[in-house]
């Protein structure tokens, strides 16, 4: 059993962050951890059907975000690492400047400092320099900034493709098998 937090922040797009609970409640070899912001509430009720308490149940475990104490914050729990999914632009410059006064953000940090896996799909355009900045600064810590960007090779057909397609390159980041995505230079 391997265990990977799941954190879905204050920015729109909170359909990749369910989607991607769904289908890791399908892995047997994946325990999910999730926290949830308050913004992301709001959120997952102006932008989806979900109820955030549905979406809480989706994780084979849900950490408030103000459980400082909750094992997750501890590099002494071993995990996978992390992805954050929406990333609001205040989560990721929090991590980069080493804010840790909430549970997402202190579950981040303490996933760069045991050099573990963080993926933080940045939801945010146009970039100005001080976003910039703290991604560089988090990419020059280890994490990996993987806005979720829609991919046209594999032809998409409906908004769900892509968010599958997404959800199965950051899945790939972390090994985890899937057929969510087209295999450049395969025809299924």
């Amino acid at each position: 059993m391997h265990h990977l937090i799941v954190g879905i922040s204050g920015a729109t797009g909170v359909i990749y962050g369910i989607r991607l609970l769904e289908i890791l409640q399908q892995n047997r070899q994946i325990h999910t951890h999730l926290i949830v912001s308050e913004p992301a509430e709001q959120i997952i009720v102006g932008e989806t059907a979900w109820k955030p308490a549905d979406v809480k149940a989706l994780a084979n475990e849900f950490h408030p975000i103000q459980d400082i104490g909750a094992c997750i914050s501890s590099g002494s729990f071993r995990t996978l690492g992390m992805i954050i999914l929406p990333c609001s632009i205040r989560t990721a410059s929090a991590i980069a400047g080493g804010q840790s006064d909430n549970l997402m953000v202190r579950a981040a940090d303490v996933v760069l400092k045991e050099k573990r896996r963080l993926v933080l799909a940045v939801r945010e355009s146009p970039l100005h320099l001080g976003h910039l900045r703290s991604l560089t600064a988090l990419a020059e810590m280890g994490a990996i900034i993987a806005p979720p960007l829609p991919a046209f090779y594999p032809a998409p057909q409906t908004l769900e493709d892509i968010v599958r397609h997404t959800i199965g390159r950051i899945l790939d980041l972390f090994d985890i098998e899937h057929d969510l995505v087209r295999r450049w230079g395969r025809s299924s």
